[in-house]
């Protein structure tokens, strides 16, 4: 790769730089705007607090007292899903409740001073009061604008989705509105400044809408994935505001729980209360039993007398005691699933320990569970309920199907004992049937006696369990605020919108950059072009066509003389005298350039000739107060005038002579490419030392390519922030194809200001 062509992919800094210090009022403005936003924004904003909480999800004991009720244990708490918990903590009954307790259903905003507005929650100047039923039935915002003067005449302005609902005017507190939503009263509070205005807005919605306003606003989450415990956030500009709703939520999802778990431990209660009062009545009956046996047979000491046979048959008795117990445990079971009344209540697991049935009894009550949870939020068309519905409905069957076939199985076990005993007792041929008798109600009494005690332990338990309730989430932390407010501080605010104002003035310019279509300084047009430039002309504001004079010292003068110094390396032969200056459309300064370089050169005491051939539009003669004819075109359409008749001597300065273009010819293409043009220019050639041709702009017409053949070099001039790219891709296309002899560029209309290493030969890729 050249290096022209590293120059090329180069990024020029320095020129972007350079750029960038010309167009400093950009920046200024952009700095200035940025800046003034920020410091605005400093002094209306309210800053933001942090407010924390934290809590941890207590792991209840499965070894509890209550435990031993193998199939109730999950009535008496279960090890926390702390997800679920997250949102039994963030849904929308706990959040409601909240709104309910607090009263942030209103929200009460007062102007402070200019753009600045502060949210109040409790000294707010204002109150607002109506019937403690609108909030509870309010779907629609109300927002309530109130402006009290210091005279005490009060307006208000209601209005309800942009709509007004009521506009009071010069009335006194307390206020009556009266809305399609209600009537609401507003009255001064202890913190009403008097005899001063008091402008404020007080926004009210209904309780569901401010627990969906909460949930938008408060962050719950798990602390981490290992951990059970739960973190609240809310960002506020009043810290006990979100002080007291981060406890609220905490003692609000507390309470709930409690309920729930008292709600559970009550229906346990209710049902072994039930069973106890059948049970009760039932011994009642099997000791009247034994009484009426003892009295109609005379017995008195039935136990002493049966001691000797009980030694004997011991193992069997106790074998069909605990199988009759199971038994009559099984039938109550199978009774209690039997009952449509139960169809969603727990089941008690009451079997034996080791019963395989414990295990599907203590999955059905955990179903029963997740329903019960679940109808707290849930209605009957919920999809989750129906589904837990279906499951719970398909283990019931499948349990009481297992139940019957254990009952029967049960049942035989029962015979067989009782067979058994039978046996043995049939070879005691001197045990009394009466004996035999008294025995099996017996048995049946200390049946009824054990299931008796057991369901008063179970009620003792659950009562204890019902005066211990534990909440379930533990305070770690009471809410608190973090000590900086967040967001940036003034000077930091302040900084980045400087560092903001400079990128979007570079953004700015670059886009200004990539967008336009033209070029804006010599830099610029060597990164586009690979024809040499010979030098600059910066914007004249003089009004004068020529600017290169014998005593001037100006900026353009002193552009025009390295102008002049780059074209002597261009004619570097002895017969080099014809400079042909052009440019691609008409407004690029070709002629202001041609009158100037002409002068440049005569103020070197040359002999200079300045040649006006833009014979289609002639304006040589008109920028230098010359008259018009006779011309060139007169001279080379007929033998009226002579050479020397049309050279105009010493016409604005010694040295320099002018010939105008004179009448537009109607030929004038065939006029420049007659024999005469070409035996003049050889005349004038012998004549003087510089010719320069003004010719016509070679994007609207071919005449100046007829002229290159009188030509030794070529001046093409384009001017920044007026040449389009496509002119630039115009004369790359000329110089490639080499349709003008010694092609250069002057870029006109620049900021130089001054002449500063010209030279030729420098082009892009240079």
């Amino acid at each position: 790769m050249s290096s022209g062509q590293n120059n090329a992919e180069m990024i020029d800094f320095g020129g972007m730089i350079r750029d960038a210090v010309k167009k400093w009022y950009v920046f200024a403005i952009s700095v200035a705007v940025c800046v003034g936003i920020a410091f605005l924004y400093s002094k209306v904003r309210n800053q933001e607090y942090l407010v924390k909480a934290n809590m941890i999800i207590s792991q209840e004991d499965d070894t509890s007292p209550a435990a031993s009720l193998a199939g109730l244990g999950s009535l008496f708490g279960s090890s926390a899903n702390v997800d679920d918990e997250v949102f039994a903590v963030s849904s929308h009954t706990v959040f409601k409740s909240v709104a309910k307790e607090l009263g942030i259903n209103q929200r009460h905003v007062t102007r402070t001073g200019f753009l600045q507005s502060q949210f109040q929650y409790t000294d707010f100047p204002v109150a607002l009061k109506c019937d403690p039923s609108i909030p509870d039935t309010l779907r629609t915002g109300l927002s309530f604008k109130v402006v009290a003067d210091a005279d005490g005449d009060v307006s208000v302005k209601v209005k309800a989705r942009r709509e007004v609902l009521a506009d009071v005017k010069n009335a006194r507190f307390p206020v009556k509105v009266a809305t399609p939503y209600g009537e609401f009263t507003l009255e001064k509070t202890a913190y009403f400044p008097e005899d001063e205005k008091v402008k404020t807005a007080i926004s009210l919605m209904g309780y569901d809408d401010a627990a969906e306003m909460i949930a938008s606003k408060v962050e719950i989450d798990i602390a981490s994935r290992k951990s059970n415990v739960i973190e609240l956030e809310l960002e506020s500009t009043d810290i006990e505001y979100a002080k007291d709703v981060l406890n609220a939520i905490i003692e609000q999802y507390n309470l709930r729980g409690l309920e729930e778990k008292n709600a559970r431990n009550l229906k346990t209660l209710k049902f072994v209360d039930s069973r106890l009062a059948l049970l009760g009545d039932d011994l009642v009956d099997s000791e009247a039993n034994i009484e009426s046996f003892k009295k109609s047979n005379g017995i008195v000491d039935v136990e002493a007398e049966a001691t000797y046979q009980i030694t004997k048959k011991g193992k069997f008795e106790e074998e069909l005691v605990a199988a009759e117990t199971e038994l009559e445990i099984i039938k109550m079971i199978k009774e209690f699933l039997a009952n449509p009344e139960n169809r969603y209540e727990l089941v008690p697991a009451m079997l034996s320990e080791g019963n395989q049935q414990n295990g599907a009894i203590a999955g059905y009550n955990e179903l029963i569970m997740q329903r019960i949870t679940l109808m707290q939020d849930a209605h009957g068309s919920n999809a989750a309920l129906k589904g837990l519905n279906g499951q719970i409905d398909a283990l019931r069957k499948n349990i009481l199907q297992t139940i019957d076939r254990t009952y029967e199985s049960t049942q035989i076990k029962v015979r067989d004992l009782r067979a058994g005993m039978n046996s043995t007792e049939s070879r005691l041929g001197n045990i009394p049937a009466q004996e035999r008798q008294y025995r099996d109600i017996l048995r049946q009494q200390t049946i009824k006696e054990q299931l008796y005690i057991f369901l008063l332990q179970q009620r003792e338990e659950t009562s204890m369990m019902l005066a211990n309730s534990q909440l379930k989430g533990q305070i770690i932390d009471e809410a608190y605020a973090l000590n900086e407010p967040l967001g940036m501080g003034r000077m930091m605010l302040l900084a980045i919108a400087f560092m903001l104002g400079l990128a979007i003035g570079v953004i700015y310019l670059y886009l200004k950059k990539l967008l336009r279509n033209k070029f804006e300084s010599r830099e610029e047009l060597e990164q586009l072009t690979q024809v040499p430039i010979l030098g600059e002309m910066c914007t004249d504001h003089s009004g004068n066509a020529l600017v290169v004079r014998e005593s001037g010292s100006t900026s353009a003068a002193e552009l025009f003389r390295l102008m002049r110094t780059n074209l002597q390396f261009i004619l570097n032969g002895n017969d080099d005298k014809v400079i042909l200056l052009t440019s691609t459309i008409s407004g690029e300064g070709k002629s202001f350039i041609s009158i100037n370089l002409a002068s440049s050169l005569a103020l070197l005491k040359k002999r200079v000739l300045l040649v006006g051939l833009d014979v289609r539009n002639p304006k040589l003669a008109e920028y230098l107060g010359l008259p018009s004819a006779p011309g060139f075109t007169e001279y080379i359409a007929g033998d009226r005038y002579q050479l020397s008749d049309i050279i105009r001597k010493n016409a604005v300065q010694p040295g320099m002579d002018i010939i105008t273009s004179g009448p537009v010819p109607p030929n004038p293409s065939e006029l420049l490419n007659s024999e005469k043009v070409d035996h003049t220019f050889a005349e004038l050639r012998r004549m003087y030392d510089f010719i320069v041709v003004d010719s016509a702009p070679v994007g609207m017409v071919s005449d100046t390519f007829s002229l290159t053949r009188i030509s030794d070099a070529t001046v093409y001039v384009t001017r920044a922030n007026y040449s389009t790219m496509k002119e630039v891709n115009f004369f790359n296309s000329i110089y490639r194809d080499a349709r003008l002899k010694k092609m250069s560029l002057v870029v006109n209309g620049t900021h130089s200001q001054k002449g500063y290493g010209y030279g030729y030969g420098q082009s892009s890729k240079n």
